[in-house]
C-alpha cells in the first residue's frame, strides 16, 4: 500500500483571520529573529504596549508590518500588460520567442516558463515596444508587430 502525503492548500487571505505561519516567519526573518524588535512591531501595529505575541495579530496587521519592514508601504497596483490568452496562437508564438531568447522564470508546476509577467510586461510598457498597450487589448495586426520586434530580440540574445 502506497502512502501519499496530502498537501495542505495555501492559506487564503482573510484580513480579519489569524496570522499565518508564513507571515510569522517573514516578520521574524525581517526582525533578524530579535524578540525585542518583534515585540516593538506588535505593539506598533496594535497600539497596545501590553501585546507582544505575533499570534495575537490578524493577517491584515501582519501585512502592514511586513510592508513597513520591507519599505513597500503601499501595494503596487498596476495592470499587467503581459497577461495572455493560452488559446491564441499569436500569444503562444510570443511565449515561444521568449523561451528561445532565454527570457524565462522558474515555475513550480511547469518548470521554466516565458517571463510574461516580468520582462515582457516591462517590454510592452517601454519605448522599445512597437505597440504600447496590453497584449490582450491588441489587434492581431498589433500582435504581429510585437512578434516581429521579439524576433529581433531572439536574434540579438542568441548572438551574444
Amino acid at each position: 500500500m502506497k502512502v501519499t502525503k496530502t498537501k495542505t492548500p495555501p492559506p487564503t487571505y482573510d484580513p480579519k483571520g489569524a496570522i499565518t505561519k508564513f507571515q510569522i516567519n517573514r516578520i521574524m526573518n525581517n526582525c533578524g529573529y530579535n524578540e525585542e524588535t518583534k515585540e516593538e512591531w506588535v505593539q506598533w501595529v496594535t497600539c497596545d504596549v501590553n501585546r507582544k505575541s505575533l499570534k495575537s495579530l490578524t493577517q491584515e496587521q501582519a501585512v502592514k508590518i511586513i510592508r513597513q519592514q520591507t519599505g513597500n508601504a503601499k501595494p503596487e497596483i498596476s495592470e499587467n500588460w503581459g497577461y495572455f490568452d493560452n488559446n491564441n496562437s499569436q500569444h503562444k508564438r510570443i511565449q515561444a520567442n521568449l523561451i528561445t531568447a532565454n527570457i524565462v522564470v522558474k515555475n513550480g508546476r511547469w518548470g521554466e516558463v516565458a517571463d510574461m509577467l516580468g520582462w515582457f510586461n516591462r517590454f510592452l510598457k517601454s519605448d522599445k515596444s512597437p505597440v504600447k498597450k496590453p497584449l490582450k487589448k491588441m489587434t492581431p495586426e498589433e500582435v504581429s508587430k510585437t512578434i516581429v520586434a521579439l524576433d529581433g530580440v531572439v536574434i540579438w540574445k542568441n548572438s551574444i
